[in-house]
């Protein structure tokens, strides 16, 4: 058996494994370590776990492969090869709906859309050219799905962070889609950062518009323009406003860096912890409520906790997977 073919079998049964009522954290923690082995393992993951996703999406289209619960329950008692197949034939029909449908309805042909999936591991940061023009920079343990082409120019943001920058097509959004919000623009360059439901839009250029797709009840959409910021967090949206160095702040990780203004360390040890496997913890209350300015590269947790020790004599404690901080 190939590499390659181990890999996907592998990936099948992680994906099977998931959708189990008794997946635990344990689990995921196993499946985070499989993937990290190596690059093979992750395409081959992204690519079946893509495939499933788009044979869902059918069945709520009405065409091509439904995936019932019927075909659910047989595709777990398959064996991984066959059960790759079945995932195959349902991309497949994914591409034969591309061509079909427009916006779900039947009937009115488009261009084929050109669908992918992009990841990065904890501490990555990836850029990606889309075929609209448009750019979209990667975060640290960030994962995108993409459908690009005809008239259509969709982003779909499953975890993590990123950075737009948009090309203008006159008529035709740019939609990113994360978690219950629809975030649309023509052209522009913002970020948006999922942690489950919690969603944070930056604006750097140009405006957008956050539409809530889940609670019909409460005002759907807000307009943020340019050094503008919008939370989310269930049925309620805050737009403000911030200064252009707030907003940069913000986008530091595109070079690598974090940046703080008087900001609690132990807030500062959870943004580091987003970026590295080696986590900072500060137990001791009193030293969580300092307050910390300055620049630090988002890779280096030691270093910084050294320069705490020096600066604070606060007391660091290092081991290979964690640092302790306290006074």
């Amino acid at each position: 058996m190939t590499d390659a073919r181990s890999a996907r079998d592998r990936a099948a049964d992680w994906i099977v494994a998931r959708e189990q009522k008794d997946w635990s954290d344990r689990d995921q923690a196993a499946l985070d370590a499989w993937l990290a082995e190596s690059d093979l393992n992750k395409a081959a993951f992204w690519r079946l776990e893509h495939s499933w996703r788009e044979a869902d999406r059918l069945a709520a289209l009405g065409g091509g492969l439904a995936v019932t619960p019927r075909r659910r329950a047989l595709a777990r008692r398959l064996r991984p090869r066959t059960w790759v197949a079945l995932t195959a034939l349902a991309a497949s029909a994914a591409v034969v709906v591309g061509v079909s449908l427009h916006e779900g309805r039947p009937g009115v042909e488009e261009a084929a859309v050109a669908t992918a999936a992009f990841a990065t591991e904890v501490g990555g940061h990836r850029s990606l050219g889309l075929s609209d023009g448009s750019r979209v920079e990667l975060n640290t343990d960030t994962r995108v799905r993409t459908a690009i082409g005809g008239d259509r120019r969709a982003v779909w943001l499953d975890k993590g962070e990123a950075f737009f920058e948009v090309a203008r097509r006159d008529g035709l959004p740019f939609v990113v889609h994360a978690g219950p919000r629809k975030i649309t623009v023509l052209g522009t360059k913002f970020s948006v950062r999922r942690l489950g439901d919690k969603i944070t839009v930056w604006v750097r250029e140009g405006r957008v518009r956050v539409d809530n797709v889940e609670h019909a009840s409460v005002a759907r959409s807000a307009v943020v323009t340019a050094g503008g910021v919008a939370l989310s967090d269930g049925a309620a949206t805050l737009v403000t406003s911030a200064s252009p160095e707030r907003v940069e702040q913000a986008l530091s990780w595109r070079d690598g860096m974090l940046r703080f203004d008087h900001e609690r360390l132990g807030d500062i040890a959870l943004e580091f912890n987003r970026y590295n496997r080696t986590k900072i913890f500060v137990d001791d209350p009193e030293a969580a409520n300092i307050r910390i300015g300055g620049a630090f590269p988002a890779s280096e947790p030691g270093a910084f906790a050294r320069l705490l020790r020096d600066a604070y004599a606060l007391e660091i404690e290092e081991t290979q997977d964690a640092i302790k901080i306290q006074k």
